[in-house]
């Protein structure tokens, strides 16, 4: 039975989310077949969509923003014809955060550019993990009520974590904010970006999870939250119609971006040349503005006025003058180039795992990738069916969103409202939706272990631990998280505990919950 809890436990916490409390059975259904247990959620593809009451489209999302902003530009304009002082700018304007920042400096940064939701999320009805405060909180003012952006948001937030926190396995989850994170924007860029950002997720990511690379590379590109948070929709051909009244040319945050951290990565076979080629290329995609002179404000369009025109070489290869095809077939080939095969398998392999990715299974995943016409699906099923993928300690150290997921799924919370995840995880430096730049959260051990970040997570296992302990047996717990691969250490430190509070707090600690 060991050597099966051993491999349940891989099963649920390298591939999945970690084990449901309750009557779930989770480890116990692992056990039986941890391969086939990680492997039935790949046979469901339509699991892995997002539907829920009220979520809305980007084009819906994007008026929605318009007409706010048009709301808000008119009260001030009254507010200054009556004499009263303006109103400071909303902190989503601010400008863009910094890329490559440390972590430290990111999350202050990243926690002050978020400051418009920090008074909505701590003023919203407590989440059942929130912790019960030890005194009386001194009275504070009403609460500000919620602006469309942060209702969206907050929404958005809720039904990624509810299903995060029902789902059995989580491996497509996982899927989900693993290509989420490569293909990343950052909520903090405006108020665009802030209301389309579970949007982007549910519509360009969720459906091609287990689909093809090309596919989801293209619905990426041409989201409108991607090309406003790379500023593609700024970029004009010099030559263009529009490049010549304006005076003002290309932008190649996307095209950069594209091919160092979506597709090619460093030092992947591409130059300058390539970049300012691939920016002419997809000059004129953009999205339609409240006008809506080019089409529905919010949707996708392709301003043929902006775009560069002729043909155009990438990668030695000639692009004819074919308008949105022309992007359309660059993109096609620069997904299906050998550096793009290997970028992604290395940095799949990283992800699930090892922080040092073992060379002959990113050359089989590689293969697939390449045999395959980039089918991530056919990826995920070689990655689960590899031995190497078992065999691997369980060293990574979760992130801080898997660490608060796993830690609500053991304790069966299913949250009704994103309060406490969302406050944590701004506390925690990985503020959801908000990464620090276009390279997306870190995927390392290092970045997650540093003391201070564990010293956090000891806080916040100890408010759970106060808060919930004394209904809980922590041991009745760690039967559902482990059972017999827990280790002795763990079981002792848990039984030595001086409460169930305590305990409670130690078994979240525990290496059976912070490693995957």
């Amino acid at each position: 039975m060991a050597r099966d809890s051993q491999a349940a436990l891989v099963a649920l916490n390298r591939f999945g989310l970690g084990a449901r409390g309750g009557a779930s059975g989770d480890l116990i259904n692992a056990a039986s077949d941890p391969r086939g247990f990680v492997k039935a959620e790949l046979a469901r593809p339509n699991g892995v969509l997002l539907e829920a009451p009220g979520l809305q489209s980007t084009p819906q999302l994007g008026q929605a923003v318009f007409a706010y902003q048009d709301k808000v530009k008119q009260a001030r304009e009254a507010a200054a014809k009556a004499g009263a002082p303006p109103e400071p700018a909303p902190a989503d304007q601010k400008p863009g955060l910094r890329r490559n920042l440390s972590l430290n400096t990111a999350a202050t940064e990243i926690a002050g550019q978020m400051a418009d939701a920090k008074p909505a999320d701590t003023a919203a009805k407590p989440d059942a993990m929130q912790p019960s405060a030890a005194a009386p909180p001194a009275a504070k003012p009403a609460p500000q009520p919620l602006n469309v952006i942060q209702k969206t948001f907050r929404a958005e937030a809720l039904a990624r974590l509810q299903r995060a926190t029902l789902v059995e396995c989580g491996f497509t989850e996982r899927l989900v904010a693993f290509w989420s994170n490569h293909f990343c924007i950052s909520a903090s860029k405006g108020e665009l970006a802030r209301i389309w950002a579970g949007a982007f997720e549910r519509e360009a990511i969720r459906p091609h999870v287990l689909g093809r690379f090309t596919d989801m590379l293209k619905a990426v590109e041409q989201h409108p939250a991607m090309l406003f948070f790379l500023d593609n929709q700024q970029s004009l051909g010099p030559d263009s119609r529009a490049g010549q009244n304006r005076k003002r040319g290309l932008n190649e945050n996307l095209a950069r971006e594209i091919m160092e951290l979506h597709t090619l990565g460093v030092g992947g076979g591409y130059t300058q040349e390539d970049v300012t080629s691939l920016a002419r290329i997809i000059t004129g995609w953009t999205f339609a503005g409240r006008q809506g002179q080019l089409g529905t404000p919010g949707s996708f369009v392709f301003n043929v006025n902006a775009h560069q025109p002729g043909p155009h070489t990438l990668l030695g290869k000639t692009y004819e003058a074919t308008g949105l095809a022309q992007g359309e077939a660059a993109l096609a080939e620069i997904a299906r180039h050998p550096s793009t095969a290997n970028f992604i398998a290395t940095k799949f392999v990283r992800h699930f795992v090892a922080d040092d990715p073992p060379p002959a299974l990113v050359a089989r995943l590689r293969d697939v990738f390449v045999r395959t016409d980039g089918d991530l699906k056919a990826m995920a099923t070689m990655l689960v069916d590899s031995d190497e993928a078992w065999r691997a300690p369980l060293t990574k150290m979760r992130s801080p969103y898997d660490f608060l997921i796993a830690s609500g799924r053991l304790l069966a919370r299913v949250p009704e409202d994103p309060g406490f995840y969302l406050n944590n995880l701004n506390l925690l430096g990985q503020p959801l939706w908000s990464p620090a730049g276009p390279n997306g959260f870190p995927d390392t051990s290092a970045a997650w272990a540093a003391p201070e970040g564990m010293k956090l997570r000891l806080d916040i296992a100890a408010q759970m631990g106060a808060r919930l302990g004394n209904n809980i047996d922590p041991l009745d717990l760690l039967e559902f998280a482990a059972a017999d691969a827990a280790s002795v250490e763990t079981r002792r430190t848990i039984e030595r505990a001086e409460s169930r509070q305590q305990a409670l707090a130690l078994l979240l600690m525990s290496p059976e919950m912070q490693r995957r």
